[in-house]
């Protein structure tokens, strides 16, 4: 490469690195119009520091450097740094993206996140591939036909895990159990979700009801129950949204707003978005009947914000363990190059201001999922078994699963026709 194509790249990186850290991130900024701040001798010497590393990768490094390469680098490490959601990609990133996005609507069943680098599993879907191939939770996705999940965004992870029905995706599994990756074989299918399940528990004192997604229809479908169940004044309600990461934001503020008449039931907030507060409309308020609301690690996005109102507003007790994180308001910017940036402009916080993405929702009943199986092997034992009275039960959930059962627990506490 000539001198001066390398000096040229120099300068235009430079260059690039004062829009970072001058412009994007200084607070007040807004596009076009960047203004003085307090920050800035720091967001300088940052400059100084990010030309100094350039200068020494030109001159120093073992081979001379593709400093378009070592620049592509290193905007994707800033943009993935910000939190799992924000990404960038190049010209070549970005038409592969689209080209994938035409692939074909079938999935494998997998919702994953960027943790700690690689991707990893928030949930699973019910009936998918990826549940007949025993994937769980938490795992973590190595790699994507070969591509390591390291150098790729979320975004562009859950495009390549897409395609055309009956076609396959190889992927590396590693699982909390071992070091070594499971090499996995996924045949792709369009999902076909269960219906929203509503069931009758405790003699017929509970509604169960677990919609699975929070789309508008399943959201429709949970209210309908809600209505129904109002001719019995003595019922509670268990709300189940274990596994739950698929849907929208407004359904799922329609659905909390369903239990909470008055009250903020969410906020929004970011740099350029100014914040809002989104309040109960009593029109939508549908029950005051008593409430637990399940939740699991597998419970991200939507489902969070309706877990987050409920617990905040002391509508709910909620019941499990504590949730994923995640809650952004994502924008795409196109580049003058041909590139993007995926970039988190404003965060969900519950209605005490806590950001979901960075604390997720905490239980006020903690509970997981192997307690009931400890508690019946101390009894076989001979130890004491805890001193809990199981509900009277009239389907197998309520007896196999510990969390279905502590929920049930808690709402018998719960005088009826009470919140």
């Amino acid at each position: 490469m000539p001198k001066a194509m390398k000096l040229t790249l120099l300068a235009l990186s430079t260059l690039l690195a004062a829009f970072v850290f001058v412009g994007g991130f200084l607070p007040g900024y807004l596009p076009g119009n960047v203004r003085a701040s307090s920050d800035a001798p720091n967001a300088y010497r940052q400059m100084e520091v990010y030309s100094e590393v350039l200068q020494h990768i030109q001159n120093d490094y073992v081979v001379t450097p593709r400093i378009d390469k070592v620049t592509a680098g290193a905007l994707h490490g800033l943009l993935e740094g910000l939190d799992p959601e924000s990404s960038y990609m190049t010209a070549k990133e970005y038409q592969q993206y689209l080209a994938l996005q035409k692939a074909g609507p079938a999935q494998v069943g997998l919702d994953i996140s960027k943790k700690f680098g690689y991707a990893t599993v928030v949930s699973v879907e019910p009936d998918s591939a990826a549940e007949k191939a025993n994937i769980k939770e938490d795992d973590v996705i190595e790699a994507v036909d070969g591509k390591s999940t390291r150098v790729l965004s979320a975004t562009m992870i859950r495009a390549l895990l897409n395609g055309q029905p009956g076609s396959t995706v190889n992927i590396s599994v590693i699982r909390p159990t071992s070091s070594v990756p499971d090499t996995v074989t996924l045949t792709r299918q369009i999902l076909s979700y269960p219906p929203v399940e509503a069931t009758s528990m405790s003699n017929g004192s509970v509604l169960y009801l677990r919609p699975y997604r929070l789309t508008k229809n399943r959201v429709h479908t949970v209210i309908e129950h809600l209505h129904a169940m109002q001719k019995n004044k003595q019922q509670k309600v268990l709300l189940d949204l274990r596994d739950v990461a698929e849907g929208d934001n407004d359904s799922a503020l329609w659905l909390a707003n369903a239990f909470v008449q008055t009250g903020t039931l969410t906020q929004l907030e970011g740099q350029t978005v100014p914040k809002q507060i989104l309040t109960a409309d009593p029109k939508k308020f549908v029950t005051a009947a008593p409430l637990a609301v399940l939740v699991n690690h597998g419970t991200s996005g939507p489902a969070e914000l309706v877990a987050a109102a409920l617990l905040d507003d002391k509508r709910a007790d909620v019941v499990g363990e504590p949730t994923f994180g995640s809650g952004v308001l994502l924008r795409q910017f196109p580049m003058q190059d041909g590139g993007m940036i995926a970039l988190a402009v404003a965060k969900y916080e519950s209605p005490s201001g806590i950001v979901i993405q960075e604390k997720g929702v905490q239980p006020n009943v903690e509970a997981g999922t192997t307690e009931i199986a400890n508690a019946d092997s101390a009894a076989n034992a001979g130890a004491a078994p805890p001193a809990t009275v199981k509900p009277s039960s009239n389907t197998p959930l309520e007896d196999s699963d510990w969390q279905v059962h502590t929920a049930l627990q808690q709402l018998q506490k719960k005088p009826a026709g009470t919140q």
